[in-house]
């Protein structure tokens, strides 16, 4: 059977996560003393006059090749929040994204918004990494981790503070999602073993999503109409990247997602 994208990428982190030699106790009393997070899903959760915008800091893909190669994350980050993102997302992964871990620092240290760090999380060491990096939030796709592992890896960012956004592709992993506890839950609309977008994902899974969890559609969001789509379909946020770094001017498209809903 030939290798899928997901594949792929999950052996290259968890052999990655194997060769690591640091002791976890001691990073976690690391990541103990680090300043108070910025409050993800709270940032979210305050935009109710439009859907809340989570901009990505993005210099390639493996299905698109390059899309923003030689971008700067501080630049990028100011002309984000300018035109009104809630929040931040910036790809640290360095072999199949390009990004990297001073990508994420220098985005955040530009801005006042709270970040995701957008990677693989396969073990307790990536969580603990995410903290220690200076992020706001570790994202963790249950269709890279077990149930034991998306549960304890949820404890552990809750722990120390983090937020997690658990993204999830259907209606099982929906159920697994809620099943540990996750209160931020983003349903990717590309399918991660293809890595096709079926823009309908979000829609039918929006109906299943509890009036208590803050709801993000990621992916394939092209335009104002897209995320009106989303908002009306009850998403709280949308997750943009490709569409922002490609499109000349970030700060005016990340005002024409936010306000889509309301037109104001």
């Amino acid at each position: 059977m030939t290798a899928t994208y997901l594949d792929t990428i999950l052996a290259s982190h968890r052999a990655a996560a194997a060769r690591d030699p640091r002791d976890l106790g001691a990073l976690v009393e690391q990541a103990r003393s680090r300043p108070p997070t910025r409050g993800f899903a709270r940032e979210l959760g305050a935009h109710d006059d439009g859907i809340a915008v989570i901009a990505e800091v993005k210099r390639r893909s493996p299905s698109k090749g390059d899309l923003a190669p030689d971008l700067d994350p501080a630049l990028l980050a100011k002309a984000y929040e300018t035109g009104g993102a809630a929040c931040l997302s910036v790809l640290t992964d360095v072999e199949f994204f390009g990004g990297a871990v001073a990508d994420l620092q220098a985005a955040r240290a530009a801005t006042g918004r709270p970040v995701l760090r957008k990677d693989f999380t396969v073990s307790a060491h990536d969580v603990v990494d995410a903290r220690l990096m200076g992020a706001d939030c570790v994202l963790l796709i249950a269709a890279a981790l077990d149930d034991a592992e998306l549960r304890d890896f949820h404890g552990l960012a809750t722990e120390l503070g983090l937020d997690a956004l658990v993204e999830v592709h259907d209606e099982t992993e929906l159920e697994r999602a809620l099943a540990i506890g996750a209160t931020l839950v983003g349903v990717n609309q590309r399918d991660l073993v293809t890595f096709d977008v079926d823009t309908a994902r979000a829609e039918r899974m929006a109906a299943a999503m509890p009036a208590d969890v803050v709801s993000v559609a990621e992916s394939g969001i092209g335009g104002p109409a897209d995320a009106a789509r989303l908002a009306a379909a009850g998403y709280r946020a949308i997750l943009v990247g490709e569409t922002l770094v490609r499109s000349g001017d970030p700060t005016a498209a990340v005002h024409e997602l936010r306000t889509a809903r309301t037109g104001v």
